[in-house]
């Protein structure tokens, strides 16, 4: 039984201060002392600075006289015992620091699962279940490497579909199981990447002010709940990864700030410790203990809730010092660079770690500058994570698209520019929760022109993505077409489907999917060179291009078209490899998805008459605002290039 712990040892101690120990939730924190249900609880908690801590809680009436912790030798650590005390029980830290006058009572980092907010006490829990994904597990990691399909469907859970009749309250966690894979499913994602689950007292944030770093949120369920919505997943071949944040955590009081009555967690200078843009406090990663204290956190949710990645957020404000700060208002590093070496040791003993354990899952950094080998390993000099999202395809895709196509020829390059970068890290393709937030509209909103063209382009926006090197992620109400800006009070715009261009773009996204996971010419080699190659990516007064994914199996081939504009390009020649009939797999202008039905009748046949640098052509129509998907025929022999 998990919850069953053994008193904290020297290694324990030696491993905590060195700022190695990964598994801090096994000793610190609340933890029966056996298997009896009336056994009492052992509590243990870091204060170095305190005079005096004791357990407070529904088993003690509140008193902070009855069960007093006692200080283990030079460690900063407190324990002690609460017979009486049992799961279920609320509980608190009452903190007296040493030498003032100021006493307060603290949530327990450690705990297992809180109150509901606005409550804020610790729940005495145990984190006992039968898990059911054992086939899952261990074939997971064939599923997230780079050979592999990877679609992600970004998901916060709080706001993907609400109850009606019942305040409109959001989905639990296993109201939600059943719900969300079905849907996955028929939508052809392999993955869902959730916002923050763990606990936050604001709602508002979307779990980006965590104050329970090794509690589920309790706004949907219980841990258990939430241990099913993840079995769930995975009985239905789902992955799942969680978002995970590192990078700040809020000032309320009951939570880690100043949790001894000194700077803690955090940086006592506030050019450093107070984040500009959340209002929020900066972790010290100097500080050996907070670094076993974000270690530990990490592993827990890989360890004890089957997570099969971790999305890390905020990354770059993680690196650099004065992030996000005007001159002044940081402190530079004692060499004077603007680089946190401390975060940046951090970040690579995080993720040496995690692969060492769990080399079957992901780690997946947001990160949003020019930092160098983000996902390449430590050992040649890298962070080590797995992937990278691409924040300047992002940015440079959806400028692109807000422009009148007339005028999209004038901008041609912020949708080459990518290939020469593309394959330096790899990459996770975002159309994320922040690009439809914040005034900035959805993804359908931010298309120009008429209703028709706004789908059109939409529909086109998504085939870019999913052509394109890379793994995918798209933010949930953008596969239907939402159009309304996210608003995490609110649902998805699930009525919308009724009506047929919305229809459309969801059965768009159905088979984009279907066709990425289905053909290795679109993800085999998504983070290699190789996978890639420009047919026609200079004729920016027509806004035209065409490109080549390809497999490692040389008959494993797609030519990718592109019209950027409304007009329709009837005799459009392009250069291929092969010669024969290639089969038309996809068009985003049929009439199925909502189009004017403009194509090639299904499948073009290339001719022996050179262009674009290859002994064979195709002559394409181009349907407009519009993507289409070619299939290559088997070469009886090695392609031409």
């Amino acid at each position: 039984m998990f919850t069953v712990s053994s008193a904290l040892t020297d290694l324990d101690l030696h491993l905590f201060n060195e700022g190695t120990h990964g598994r801090l939730y096994r000793k610190l924190g609340a933890h029966s002392i056996n298997p009896r249900p009336d056994s009492g609880v052992r509590f243990a908690i870091w204060a170095p600075a305190a005079e005096s801590v004791s357990v407070i809680g529904s088993f003690n009436q509140w008193k902070p006289n009855v069960h007093p912790l006692s200080a283990k030798g030079s460690s900063g650590i407190w324990e002690g015992t609460a017979e009486k005390a049992q799961k279920g029980d609320l509980y608190k830290f009452h903190v007296v620091p040493r030498g003032g006058v100021a006493r307060f009572d603290k949530t327990d980092p450690f705990s297992f699962f809180t109150e509901q907010p606005p409550k804020t006490a610790s729940i005495i829990w145990n984190l006992d279940y039968s898990w059911g994904d054992g086939e899952w597990m261990h074939g997971r990691g064939e599923r997230t490497t780079r050979s592999k399909p990877v679609s992600i469907y970004e998901v916060h859970l709080g706001s993907w579909k609400r109850v009606a009749g019942e305040g409109h309250r959001s989905l639990s966690y296993r109201e939600a199981a059943a719900q969300l894979s079905d849907y996955v499913k028929d939508t052809g994602f392999t993955h869902v990447e959730f916002l923050p689950l763990m606990e936050h007292p604001f709602f508002g944030s979307w779990g980006y002010q965590t104050t329970g770093y090794f509690a589920p949120s309790s706004y949907y369920g219980t841990p258990q709940d939430l241990m099913f919505l993840i079995d769930t997943l995975h009985r239905n071949g789902i992955g799942v990864i969680l978002d995970w944040v590192p990078s700040h955590f809020p000032t309320d009081p009951h939570s880690l700030g100043e949790f001894d009555g000194t700077h803690l967690y955090e940086h006592a200078d506030p050019r450093q410790g107070v984040h500009p843009d959340w209002n929020s406090y900066v972790f010290n990663y100097g500080r050996h203990e907070v670094r076993s204290f974000l270690l530990s956190s990490a592993i827990f949710w890989l360890d004890l809730y089957h997570a099969d990645g971790l999305r890390v957020d905020a990354v770059a404000s993680m690196l650099y010092r004065d992030y996000s700060r005007k001159d002044g208002e940081w402190i530079p590093h004692p060499t004077g660079g603007r680089e946190d070496t401390d975060a940046i040791d951090f970040l690579r003993r995080l993720n040496e770690t995690v692969y060492q354990e769990y080399p079957d899952v992901q780690m997946i950094a947001e990160e949003s500058t020019a930092w160098p080998a983000v996902s390449h390993p430590t050992n040649t000099g890298g962070l080590g994570f797995g992937y990278k999202w691409d924040m300047g395809w992002m940015n440079d895709t959806l400028r692109y698209f807000s422009q009148d196509p007339v005028h999209r020829k004038h901008h041609h390059p912020k949708l080459t520019f990518r290939q020469l970068y593309s394959h330096s890290e790899n990459f996770v393709l975002p159309l994320s929760h922040d690009e439809v937030t914040h005034g900035k509209g959805s993804l359908l909103g931010k298309m120009p022109g008429d209703d028709w063209q706004k789908f059109a382009n939409l529909r086109l926006l998504l085939a870019w993505q999913f052509a394109q090197p890379g793994k995918k992620l798209l933010f949930m109400g953008g596969e239907i077409g939402q159009r309304s800006e996210w608003n995490h009070d609110g649902s998805i715009e699930w009525p919308l489907l009724q009506h047929a261009p919305h229809a459309g773009i969801g059965k768009w996204v159905r088979d984009l999917n279907r066709i990425y996971v289905t053909s290795p010419a679109l993800h085999a080699l998504d983070c290699d060179p190789a996978g890639f190659e420009w047919i026609e990516c200079n004729d920016a007064s027509s806004s035209v291009l065409a490109f080549l994914r390809r497999s490692a199996d040389p008959g494993e081939t797609v030519l990718a078209a592109f019209n950027f504009t409304p007009v329709v390009r009837t005799s459009f020649r392009v250069g291929v490899p092969f010669e024969g009939a290639w089969q038309e797999t996809l068009n985003s202008d049929s009439t199925l998805y909502g189009g004017s039905g403009h194509g090639n009748m299904g499948q073009v046949t290339a001719m022996a008459l050179p262009s674009h640098g290859r002994p064979f052509s195709v002559v394409l129509a181009l349907p407009p605002l519009a993507a289409i998907f070619l299939s290559a025929p088997v070469p009886e022999h090695a392609p031409v290039r």
